[in-house]
């Protein structure tokens, strides 16, 4: 018996939306992951971007365990010598709590050419209103 290979065209693509209120947020991400990398459906292929749309509300709402509130840094360089910047979450949950849940999913994909459409797919909201009410989207168990 031949695998199935699903091909580009052949990608039927539904919209999710996901509350992220008072989930933890690594559980959350390793889950709206999986959505948008298809893995949730039968005709996952590795090679074929195969996944879902997601939609996250209340980004502002997610939990952190621990002390990772004030002990966890969001990292990165400006490109200039010495020009590390750390951001603690706890300030970075107060402004811009949807770049938390962007910067956990990016690090859960594939790092190979699909992960920029996979990215693509994923809308974050820090409140619970959103835009896109005419995609019909389905509400996610998570």
């Amino acid at each position: 018996m031949k695998s199935y290979i699903a091909k580009p065209s052949e990608v039927q693509r539904k919209w999710y939306v996901v509350d992220a209120e008072g989930k933890t947020l690594g559980r959350l991400t390793s889950e709206i992951a999986k959505v948008l990398m298809g893995k949730h459906k039968p005709t996952y292929t590795p090679h074929v971007d195969g996944g879902d749309f997601v939609i996250v509300l209340n980004a502002a709402k997610v939990k952190l365990t621990g002390k990772k509130l004030d002990q966890k840094l969001y990292r990165y360089h400006t490109g200039y010598v010495g020009n590390l910047v750390e951001i603690p979450y706890r300030r970075l949950m107060d402004e811009k709590p949807e770049e938390v849940i962007n910067h956990a999913v990016n690090g859960m994909l594939p790092k190979n050419k699909l992960r920029s459409r996979m990215m693509k797919r994923l809308r974050v909201f820090a409140g619970d209103v959103h835009g896109h009410d005419a995609q019909n989207p389905e509400v996610l168990d998570i």
